[in-house]
């Protein structure tokens, strides 16, 4: 049992990964999966409202503590006539803050059966009763879960009259309530005194019977509540699956969207560039701009001077229209790797296409020639990829992917769960 229990646990690590806020359903099906276990019956209710007292009676030996004071502050268990006793802290203790956790373990995760215990003479239901009844009645909805409510210290009451108005209160506030009324005082009388009479007075007998037709229910509310849950988990994990799936194809459609877009800009952007360079690459004779200049030409504005200008001019107007397309993609910074300390350098603009040319067959190698424009093609490619926008989307997609092999694991250990 203690191996299962362990591969039980790890698989279920599986299916928290991806659905955390199914933690209490997995711990109820850790419960459910001991089939053998004895039907567990929870008793619950404020303390001083006679809990421990009931649990004694219909047990026939005093094993759980009474006391007029806040005594039940752990998990308190007895296993007796097949059966499996739980007597919760009351729901208004408060010790340590720990006997909230031991009332709603043995509540919500260990209990198959629920007596509700109110004392008859603290009259109608509080908002804390309420709530919890509410709550517990929803919960035998779902899961077959059966809750009786128990009005114990009916002997305190004045006389029948004060019982029903009592029990006429509480009806109005839980309709359809089915009310059993007990009295462990009288039982313990009736047992000790052996008076048949006041046995049957007390209710307890009454509480015994419907007790056994509810803990006969046990096994196939089990295998309905063992059902449902799975079930549950199941349809979640699949449709966190198929959105995982979804979200992952959604960016990989993105990411070739904004690749394909970025490349196609990207080559209209070097066509055009390419077409307005072909005025200034055009020239009759002798190309100026390869003429070097003297030192007697150092402060005079020469036909090489200007033609050198003219082509620099058309290098930057080329640069300021590939930029335009760069920036629109948020490809514009170099990565942290290659930056320097001069800011104005590190741009991908700067690390591609330098700072200046000064002769035409510059212009036309890098612009008009297949081989150069397949060289930029790839450099800014390369940077594109690099960048913040395309990065970040990168990371979605490891994200999405991990979170649909997550999802897919998850179903293969719950698939494994429900065959323990």
């Amino acid at each position: 049992m203690e191996m299962q229990t362990d591969h039980f646990d790890r698989l279920a690590r599986d299916v928290l990964a991806v659905a955390p806020a199914r933690a209490h359903d997995l711990a109820r099906l850790r419960t459910l999966a001991r089939r053998a276990a004895p039907p567990t019956v929870t008793v619950v209710g404020k303390y001083n409202h006679g809990k421990s007292r009931l649990l004694n009676e219909l047990m026939g030996r005093d094993l759980f503590s009474v006391a007029d004071r806040r005594e039940t502050v752990t998990l308190a268990e007895h296993l007796q006539q097949d059966v499996r006793w739980l007597d919760a802290p009351g729901l208004d203790a408060d010790v340590a803050e720990l006997d909230d956790s031991h009332a709603q373990e043995a509540t919500w995760l260990q209990a198959d059966i629920r007596l509700f215990v109110h004392a008859a003479k603290e009259g109608e239901l509080d908002a804390t009763e309420r709530g919890l009844l509410a709550a517990l009645r929803e919960d035998q909805q779902r899961t077959r879960r059966q809750t009786l409510f128990v009005l114990t210290q009916v002997d305190q009451m004045a006389d029948a009259a004060q019982l029903e108005r009592v029990s006429a209160a509480i009806r109005e506030q839980a309709p359809q309530l089915d009310l059993y009324p007990v009295s462990a005082t009288r039982h313990r009388a009736g047992v000790e005194g052996g008076k048949k009479l006041l046995l049957e007075k007390s209710g307890i007998p009454a509480l015994q019977g419907l007790l056994a037709e509810a803990m006969a229910q046990v096994p196939q509310a089990r295998r309905h509540e063992t059902a449902l849950l799975f079930g549950e988990l199941a349809a979640q994990l699949t449709q966190q699956g198929e959105r995982a799936q979804q979200q992952q194809q959604t960016l990989q459609q993105r990411q070739q969207q904004q690749r394909q877009d970025f490349e196609t800009g990207l080559a209209e952007v070097l066509e055009k560039v390419a077409q307005d360079l072909l005025p200034v690459l055009e020239v009759q004779g002798i190309d100026a701009a390869l003429i070097p200049d003297s030192a007697a030409d150092e402060f005079k504005l020469t036909a090489g001077k200007r033609e050198r200008a003219r082509i620099q001019i058309a290098y930057s107007r080329a640069c300021i229209a590939i930029r335009g397309h760069l920036v629109k993609h948020g490809v514009e910074g170099l990565p942290a790797a290659q930056q320097t300390s001069v800011r104005s350098l590190d741009t991908v603009m700067v690390a591609v296409m330098g700072v200046s040319v000064k002769y035409r067959d510059d212009l036309r190698r890098r612009f008009c020639e297949p081989a150069g424009r397949a060289q930029l093609t790839d450099a800014f490619l390369h940077y594109y990829e690099l960048s913040e926008d395309r990065q970040a989307l990168v990371q979605a997609l490891v994200e999405a992917g991990q979170a649909l092999q997550a999802a897919r694991r998850a179903q293969q250990s719950l698939a494994q769960l429900e065959a323990l």
